[in-house]
């Protein structure tokens, strides 16, 4: 194999994808060829919505390349992490025959989009060991160089686990498996963690990708923008299977202010805010009398076992505090993911659940 480009499906590597209108450099001052309304709606004042965007906004490409250190060519703007996941499985998993590898309890959308996509699903859970929930890294490899995955999924740090994957454990497996699959760390949860980005290895290893989103400690979950980080060439083959507008201008607007000087300073604070709630929440909750074990987390929450999971998401709900019920999830039969959010509302959590009757 001579590039990260041989492990993209064959009938795609040549694939021109739709020429949309924006897709020309055309100039001019009467615009007539998207079929567009010569007027803006009534309920868009500045008209900024009545043309299409531009399908990659440079000026966003650049101040997230700028953000996560790469080169914007390297970087791929889509709707959220979840468009990044979907067109990654999409392009490179021929249905039926290859697979997709990651390692549950984690989240959920790898084992959706290779189900859509008809891509064999290859588990390999997580340990639970004395410092969390932890990948059996040798287990990963070996599983998927037996199970021809073409796809492998690290979420680091985990969700809901919380634990970051060291950056040579990262390594490890990309060295492992190059030349069969594609590795991609999901570091949706990277701003709370002290772990390096897995951007610092894609100049050794072609076939890491690396997922990034603003919905998280940016605070624009309703925005959808996220981003893939990987090969200029993937990510020109990921360009042409995209739709054609995936980023609505009102939405590369307000992340563009979300991503300024002053915007970025405010984020840092409010993440150091977290961070240092994540302690006092993780011991708060440990000493409660209805909590089994509270996990070490590098992420905005912290995964909680319970004496009585019911009787703790039944308490926190009358208090009006909304959990993510892990119940279903594999291993984590007695465990809630409790995200972290302002002192205020840490103490309700802490309030409600100290209200509980202790276990007779």
């Amino acid at each position: 194999m001579n590039s990260v480009l041989d492990l993209v499906r064959d009938d795609l590597r040549g694939f021109a994808g739709y020429s949309s209108a924006r897709s020309a450099r055309l100039e001019g001052d009467v615009w007539l060829n998207a079929n567009e309304s010569a007027w803006p709606s009534p309920g868009d004042a500045d008209g900024a919505c009545r043309r299409y965007p531009e399908p990659q906004p440079q000026a966003l490409r650049e101040r997230l390349a700028d953000l996560y250190g790469c080169r914007s060519e390297q970087l791929l703007v889509g709707r959220g992490s979840d468009e990044a996941i979907d067109l990654l499985v999409r392009a490179l998993c021929v249905p039926g025959r290859d697979a997709v590898l990651y390692t549950p309890p984690v989240f959920g959308m790898y084992a959706v989009s290779a189900r859509l996509q008809n891509a064999a699903a290859l588990e390999v859970p997580l340990r639970d060991a004395e410092a969390g929930l932890v990948p059996d890294i040798e287990a990963i490899i070996s599983t998927a160089q037996r199970g021809r995955a073409k796809l492998v999924f690290l979420c680091s740090p985990a969700n809901p686990g919380g634990l970051s994957i060291p950056l040579q454990q990262v390594e490890a497996v990309a060295k492992a498996l190059r030349g069969q699959a594609l590795v991609v760390v999901d570091e949706a949860y990277g701003e709370f963690a002290d772990e390096p980005s897995a951007t610092t290895l894609l100049d050794s290893y072609d076939n890491i990708a690396v997922l990034r989103t603003l919905s998280k400690a940016h605070a624009l979950a309703a925005a959808r923008i996220g981003c893939v980080i990987a090969d200029a060439g993937l990510i020109a083959v990921l360009r042409r299977c995209q739709a054609p507008y995936p980023v609505p201008t009102p939405c590369s607007a307000l992340a563009l202010q979300g991503l300024s000087e002053d915007a970025l300073a405010q984020t840092r604070a409010r993440i150091a805010t977290v961070r240092s709630e994540r302690d006092r929440m993780r011991i708060a909750l440990s000493i409660q009398h209805c909590v089994r074990r509270v996990y070490a987390s590098d992420a905005n929450f912290l995964l909680v076992r319970f004496n009585d999971a019911e009787a703790a998401f039944q308490a926190l709900l009358a208090a009006g505090v909304v959990v993510r019920d892990q119940r279903a999830a594999p291993l984590l039969q007695d465990a809630l993911r409790i995200t972290l959010g302002t002192p205020e509302q840490n103490d309700r959590v802490l309030d409600a659940l100290n209200a509980l009757e202790p276990a007779a």
